[in-house]
């Protein structure tokens, strides 16, 4: 298998800084970012509430929480891909150490692994 182009390179890195702009405004818009990073909140959080608000706070909570951490653990693909772009080790699987095809990153920039490996 041959390795990426300097074209395929260029596209591959141009997602994923859109991926990150992206996750950055899904965390800002569904957490907030504390001491320890993001983590989900409600957007009347802290206020008082009366007990359909503070309902409707729990069930907010409820969908942001794990979408928060989800986030976060894509964040930290999409961050880790570029950093491995900058390196000169990205488009490797991270387990058998084979190239991992074009199409395969085009579909998941932040692809960890070949599909064998999946």
């Amino acid at each position: 298998m041959e390795s990426l182009t300097e074209s395929q390179l260029e596209e591959l890195r141009g997602a994923l800084e859109a991926e990150k702009d992206s996750i950055e405004e899904e965390l800002a818009a569904h957490g907030k970012l504390s001491g320890s990073g993001w983590e989900g909140s409600s957007e009347s959080e802290g206020e008082e509430a009366d007990s359909t608000d503070a309902a409707d706070n729990i069930e907010e909570l409820v969908v942001n929480i794990p979408l928060v951490d989800d986030l976060k653990k894509r964040r930290k693909d999409v961050g880790d891909a570029i950093e491995k772009m900058d390196e000169g080790t990205y488009g490797q699987c991270e387990v058998c150490k084979e190239l991992i095809p074009f199409d395969r990153l085009e579909a998941n920039p932040a692809a960890r692994t070949c599909i064998a490996h999946a």
